[in-house]
């Protein structure tokens, strides 16, 4: 036996074995890429020229409309006849007229408003709700000496297109001229047709669209999901020019081809299915992979020998693999433990900053219930005088309005508690004019010894906030207070109370005192200008955290000549 020889006469034909299967693959993988690129490129090719056709077809269609319908608010504007009916207020004849206007010029529809954004006269009794949507729109066209375009939504949907104009009667705004253009034939056109469009503005909202579900989205949520390559593109690199040139929409692989409309910024981008080009692409390949199975199923075969030494190589990296998962599983423990530790002590300084709280929330009940205090010892003394004199009722009067104040002054140590370890209220709807005068009614003693002019400017409408009724309440007391304290200098005492109601509440409470001596600690717990005994400076600081956690601000500034100015911006609550 010569056991040395038998691996030397083996040995050459196990190379030329490998080289040959090695060499009949890498001729295969070649065969693949050539096929695919050339195959996709042709009918890729093809179709992208007939998309860019039928996409600047389109496009310039849609621009031919518009610019067809852009003259004709011109040319109603000189109309004599729309002219006479908006200066003697007679509309019995002007729909008609306006219908006739319709048929000739191939408008969707034709509304006339007079000055006061009315409509008059309508070919379409149904356009009256447009009213409801083209405020802006009115005001625009009265304000441009120009035709304007408004592509008008209701609920976040496009509903039409308008284009619309100023009448004028010797210099004078009289009405306005409104026409629908009719791009919905066109829209039609594309569903009819079979064909995959969308016609998007400047900002990628879509306006038009073959498909109807397509309208509820923009172009960027319409293809988010842009490009997914293929299998074969994967393996083989074909996909250069693909994340420019291809989407998924649904599931479907699409051609994309885009054209500029030449107006404000519109695109057209039409969508090309390649499903047959894709299906003829994929059989060959699939015929090539066949092939290529083959010639690894002979490989499979000549290393197949291989097994016993790759076996024990296996079972090393196993092995290794054990390890390293034992590391892994001891080092996430670790961490958990770490986790643990680090949650104990987020605790910990949590339960340290609320101790540390208490200290400044005592300052704080004293503080907010020393204005209760002051009303119940004016009504207690009120009440005594009242028995006096055998005037029981009243004195009844007195007394209930004491025990409004015990009520008062428990909510207001729940609410401090509360604010202390930063707990909600609940929160509840909330008219500020209520508020106000609750306040005004608390401070009535107050406000009765200082002799002060109390100027109150309310909006006729509610002016609606959500928020905790006696934390809003303890902010205007607070602001109230601290007015009181300015203008005891001034002879001429003056406070003004404003409310106004925007996107946003805004009471706004103004005096002609002192002002404020340092605006950038006007807000810092116990910073204050009083004297010892009349405050602790923590009204301000409270009733910032208050307006805080109500999702709204508190802000002061001087006034100019004098005097300071202090704002409470609260968010506004719906009326129903």
């Amino acid at each position: 036996m010569k056991p040395t020889k038998l691996p030397a006469l083996r040995l050459p034909d196990i190379r030329l074995a490998q080289i040959l299967v090695w060499v009949g693959l890498l001729l295969t993988v070649l065969l693949i890429w050539a096929s695919t690129i050339f195959l996709t490129d042709r009918f890729t090719t093809e179709q992208r020229e007939k998309s860019r056709q039928r996409a600047d077809l389109f496009a310039s269609t849609i621009s031919a409309t518009l610019q067809r319908n852009a003259y004709v608010p011109l040319l109603l504007s000189r109309d004599q006849t729309l002219t006479y009916s908006l200066i003697t207020g007679d509309y019995t004849a002007t729909s008609a007229r306006l219908v006739s206007f319709k048929e000739d010029l191939s408008a969707a529809s034709i509304i006339l408003m007079d000055i006061n954004g009315l409509v008059v006269a309508a070919t379409d009794p149904r356009d009256i709700f447009v009213k409801e949507e083209l405020p802006g729109f009115f005001i625009r066209a009265l304000r441009e000496d120009a035709t304007v375009f408004q592509a008008l939504r209701i609920d976040g949907k496009v509903n039409g297109f308008y284009y619309a104009r100023k009448i004028e009667f010797e210099d004078e705004s009289i009405g306005v001229i409104v026409v629908e253009v009719d791009l919905q034939r066109q829209e039609n056109f594309w569903r009819r047709s079979g064909a995959n469009v969308v016609l998007s503005d400047s900002s990628g909202n879509i306006l038009l669209a073959s498909h109807s579900a397509w309208r509820d989205t923009s172009l960027q949520d319409l293809l988010k999901s842009t490009y997914r390559p293929t299998t074969s593109e994967r393996l083989f690199g074909n996909e250069s020019e693909a994340p420019q040139s291809f989407v998924y929409i649904n599931g479907e692989r699409l051609l994309v081809s885009a054209a500029s409309v030449g107006f404000l910024g519109w695109d057209l981008s039409y969508f090309a299915s390649l499903e047959d080009a894709q299906a003829r692409v994929n059989a060959f390949i699939a015929l090539e992979l066949m092939i290529l199975a083959m010639l690894a199923a002979l490989i499979f075969y000549l290393i197949s020998r291989k097994t016993t030494r790759q076996s024990t190589e296996i079972q090393a990296e196993s092995a290794e693999l054990r390890r390293l998962n034992k590391r892994l599983s001891s080092e996430i423990e670790q961490r958990q433990r770490a986790e643990q530790m680090l949650e104990t002590a987020e605790q910990s300084l949590e339960q340290a900053s609320k101790l540390a709280a208490l200290g400044q929330m005592s300052a704080s009940v004293s503080h907010e219930l020393n204005q209760p205090l002051a009303a119940m010892r004016t009504y207690l003394a009120g009440a005594r005088l009242l028995l006096q004199r055998n005037r029981a009722e009243e004195a009844l009067i007195s007394f209930q309005r004491i025990d409004d104040l015990i009520e008062r002054m428990g909510a207001i140590t729940k609410q401090l508690k509360s604010h202390a370890t930063k707990a909600s209220g609940v929160a509840i709807k909330v008219d500020l004019r209520d508020s106000v005068a609750s306040a005004m009614s608390m401070m009535a003693p107050q406000l009765g010894q200082t002799q002060v002019n109390i100027v109150r400017n309310f909006a006729d409408q509610p002016a609606l906030v959500v928020g905790d009724p006696v934390r809003i309440e303890q902010i205007i007391v607070n602001l109230l207070r601290n007015a009181l304290d300015a203008v005891k200098p001034v002879e001429d005492k003056r406070i003004e109370i404003t409310l106004k109601v925007d996107d946003a509440v805004t009471l706004t409470v103004q005096d002609n005192g002192t002002g404020i001596e340092d605006a950038s600690a006007l807000f810092e717990p116990f910073a204050t200008t009083k004297k010892p005994g009349e405050g602790v400076g923590l009204g301000l600081a409270i009733s910032a955290g208050f307006a805080s956690d109500m999702n709204g601000k508190l802000t002061g500034r001087n006034a100019t000549p004098v005097g300071a100015i202090f704002e409470l911006q609260l968010p506004r609550a719906a009326a129903q």
